[in-house]
């Protein structure tokens, strides 16, 4: 996003805006859309003061803005969708207790991405005493035959895909084709929208995901507002139909996010004035989108509330679980909150460990004040 932040931009102009690699010199906010993108960029952002939105991606420990001071995974980092995942299939078994000797299959993109959730998920086998079976995928993930042998062959009582693309939709024909149960298969959110189970379709009936708070909303009124406000004025940049769909919303929120983040900035720093990349990243740390103004702004039903801080950079750490019906996703969870006992300890760990390895020094309270 350019430092001229434009704020009468339609939702699709700021999100396009977000992701072009043409406006990175001069800018108030990056958002990277890649992990693998987001591990080379938390390298440069402290030289080039420009806060990056890594909403839902990214590293997971990048939580801890007493260390990562210009990082912020807003709405959920990998560790929150992993232990909500476990919580889910905890309470689907009768209590986290009841995971004891079972087994739960992760099926991962072989990337920096595709590895996040694993310290969370050694760490809920260790507590819950399940055995944890971890099978890397190749990218782009158009060859899992034998990957799916082996889900065969273990036959685990749950899988976990942590896939992108292709590497999804393949992976529930695999399972489908091996006889896998695909209500057995819990995604992370970026395997969980209607590009990955379109193709499948009634194949697909039964395979769950975890949402990043927000599922698909074609009946949100933030939707309605972009239907009535955009497309109807001919001045949408996307397919219309797609409108409210899963990576709709999250480009809407990440947008929308990033908009807020400046917002705040000029409550502080002059209203009407271009934000400086330090002045967004204290507006990005002193969110406060309560669920009244979410209401007001066409999300209500559709997110909770946002409050990050000097040291939370994340804000939230809800989520929900919705399924594939054949034809849509439906929620079928209630709101699930990550356990911040069993996650900030690694967040501490890790954080602390890249802190020593870059030799940074931990921010200070006196360090939060501008």
């Amino acid at each position: 996003m350019g430092n001229q932040l434009e704020m009468k931009r339609t939702p699709e102009q700021l999100l396009r805006q977000n992701a072009s690699t043409d406006r990175g010199k001069g800018a108030t906010v990056f958002q990277p859309l890649s992990t693998g993108a987001t591990f080379a960029l938390t390298e440069k952002a402290p030289a080039d003061k420009i806060p990056l939105i890594t909403a839902g991606y990214g590293r997971s420990e990048s939580q801890d803005g007493g260390v990562f001071k210009w990082n912020f995974p807003l709405l959920g980092t990998y560790w929150i969708a992993a232990d909500v995942l476990i919580q889910q299939i905890g309470a689907k078994e009768g209590g986290l207790d009841k995971l004891k000797g079972k087994k739960i299959t992760l099926v991962y993109h072989d990337s920096p991405y595709g590895k996040e959730p694993i310290p969370l998920l050694q760490e809920r086998a260790r507590m819950h005493g399940f055995e944890l079976q971890l099978l890397p995928v190749t990218a782009p993930g158009v060859e899992q035959k034998a990957t799916w042998l082996q889900v065969r062959q273990s036959r685990p009582d749950y899988v976990l895909l942590w896939g992108w693309g292709v590497m999804n939709s393949t992976a529930i024909k695999e399972a489908q084709a091996t006889g896998y149960p695909r209500e057995k298969m819990y995604g992370v959110w970026w395997a969980g929208a209607e590009p990955d189970v379109k193709d499948v379709g009634e194949g697909a009936k039964g395979y769950n995901a975890v949402t990043m708070q927000h599922g698909a909303e074609p009946g949100s009124k933030v939707v309605k507002d972009v239907l009535a406000q955009v497309h109807a004025k001919g001045q949408g940049t996307g397919p219309k139909d797609e409108v409210g769909s899963v990576l709709y919303m999250r480009g809407l929120i990440s947008s929308m996010l990033a908009v807020e983040g400046v917002k705040r900035a000029q409550e502080k720093y002059g209203k009407g004035k271009v934000m400086s990349g330090e002045q967004v990243r204290w507006g990005l740390e002193n969110l406060a989108l309560e669920q009244k103004k979410l209401d007001g702004m066409g999300f209500a039903g559709v997110m909770r509330p946002v409050s990050t801080s000097c040291f939370d950079h994340v804000g939230a750490n809800w989520a929900r679980v919705h399924t594939w019906d054949g034809s849509k996703w439906k929620f079928t969870s209630d709101w699930l909150q990550a356990d911040q006992q069993i996650i900030k300890p690694l967040v501490k760990a890790a954080s602390e460990k890249y802190a020593g390895e870059k030799k940074l020094i931990r921010r200070t309270s006196a360090d939060c004040q501008s």
